[in-house]
């Protein structure tokens, strides 16, 4: 037998080499891919944008809320300017987040934007004008040795049938020998059956042959074609790479905040704030403000003048108006009362006046009368109440008898000299 069938051999092993018929197809999606790519691309940076916005959003209304609370609250001094400097770190980086998400959008969007555009051409029937042409190239490429390669396929099909019906005939031939039933004229038949095969087998393998041979002749032509088309192709693509990094680059320096002079500056402007707080000074101004340090008006002997307006000092805050009223002034109304006997009446000032500092027989004092320190009552306060109300409703009735009488009087002389 002149060749041998393995009828695995028959079916084409399935490669992914890029000279098989129909694989260029990859470097063809690719230039597809490119204008894909341009618009995740763009998606990226916009939800990126998002987040800085947001972002920027968030501090500052971090730092608006609690630039409020620790301006109304307890901290005082160089410490709480120190504290508010982080709040104005804030609203700094704030801003420079803001500046983030505006190169993003403003800048690096809009150049991929626009390379996409320039790089990718749109058809009236859909598709990009770049992969088509290459498609057509690699097709055109691929022509010529895609008809020898379907030949030679043809060819090396019909071998191998060749071989199988050759190994058959020899089988047939053989069992034909064996069998006694088997006449001479039929095994002569089988013996020129084996013959023709393997003629047949010859002529076939010859074909085979040649066929392969002229595929291999025009194999090196389809490939420097094949690899002109290739060589279009990545063309594209290494403007799209190099593309692609100078904007990733572009990327990186608006997201790189610690390259950002202004950045720094916010740290050092922060720094240099906690750093200049002074807690001596702040304890100072405190003990200055609110401590041992604030001035006083300590009591000192006064003499008794009936002649001047009385006043007491200590006033009682009143919480219900059960608790009674507090004195807080007393007048001596000789004077206003002359003035109101030449007028012949008493004005409702002067009433308020006079009569302001009476009392109903069941008021008291509240019990409170001096200055509230803390909330508690003076605790070196040697008057009573019981005797202090005593002395002020003493004096209260003394003096407003008097005045009631010199206004009586004067009007009467009003009266008669008119």
């Amino acid at each position: 037998m002149s060749g041998s069938y393995d009828e695995s051999a028959g079916l084409d092993d399935a490669t992914d080499s890029f000279w098989e018929v129909g694989n260029y197809k990859r470097c063809v999606k690719r230039i597809d891919d490119g204008h894909r790519l341009c618009n995740d691309l763009m998606n990226c940076l916009h939800e990126r944008a998002k987040i800085e916005k947001a972002y920027s959003q968030q501090l500052t209304d971090w730092s608006k809320r609690w630039r409020q609370l620790i301006e109304k609250g307890p901290q005082y001094g160089s410490v709480e300017r120190a504290w508010l400097a982080v709040m104005t770190e804030a609203d700094k980086v704030s801003e420079l987040h803001q500046e983030v998400k505006n190169g993003l959008l403003n800048e690096d969007l809009e150049k991929v934007k626009n390379w996409q555009k320039d790089s990718y051409h749109k058809q009236m029937m859909g598709g990009f004008k770049e992969s088509k042409e290459a498609d057509e190239g690699f097709k055109k490429a691929q022509k010529p040795w895609a008809k020898k390669l379907k030949e030679m396929e043809t060819a090396k099909k019909t071998y191998h049938m060749a071989c199988k019906e050759e190994k058959l005939a020899a089988t047939r031939e053989a069992n034909g020998k064996a069998d006694a039933s088997v006449t001479s004229d039929q095994q002569k038949k089988l013996h020129e059956k084996v013959d023709k095969c393997k003629q047949d087998v010859q002529k076939a393998k010859e074909k085979y042959e040649k066929s392969l041979e002229e595929l291999g002749k025009c194999t090196p032509q389809y490939m420097e074609n094949m690899e002109q088309v290739f060589d279009l192709c990545q063309q594209l693509e290494v403007k799209r790479l190099t593309f692609l990094k100078e904007v990733l680059l572009d990327i990186k320096r608006h997201l790189n905040l610690t390259e950002n002079q202004n950045y720094a500056a916010v740290y050092r402007e922060l720094e240099r704030t906690i750093l200049a707080a002074n807690t001596q000074e702040d304890l100072k101004w405190f003990s200055n403000t609110h401590g041992p340090g604030m001035p006083m008006n300590w009591p000192q002997f006064e003499e008794y003048n009936p002649d001047l307006t009385h006043t007491i000092t200590k006033k009682e805050k009143v919480k219900k108006p059960n608790e009674g009223v507090t004195l807080t002034n007393v007048t001596a109304g000789g004077d206003n009362l002359a003035q109101a006997g030449d007028r012949g009446s008493v004005s409702s000032y002067e009433k308020s006046q006079t009569f302001q500092t009476e009392w109903s027989d069941d008021e008291q004092p509240a019990s409170n009368s001096g200055n509230e320190t803390n909330g508690g009552a003076n605790p070196f306060e040697e008057d009573s109440v019981s005797g202090k109300g005593a002395r002020v409703r003493a004096l209260r009735l003394r003096r407003a008898g008097a005045g009631r009488a010199q206004l009586q009087s004067r009007g009467r002389a009003y009266q008669a000299g008119g």
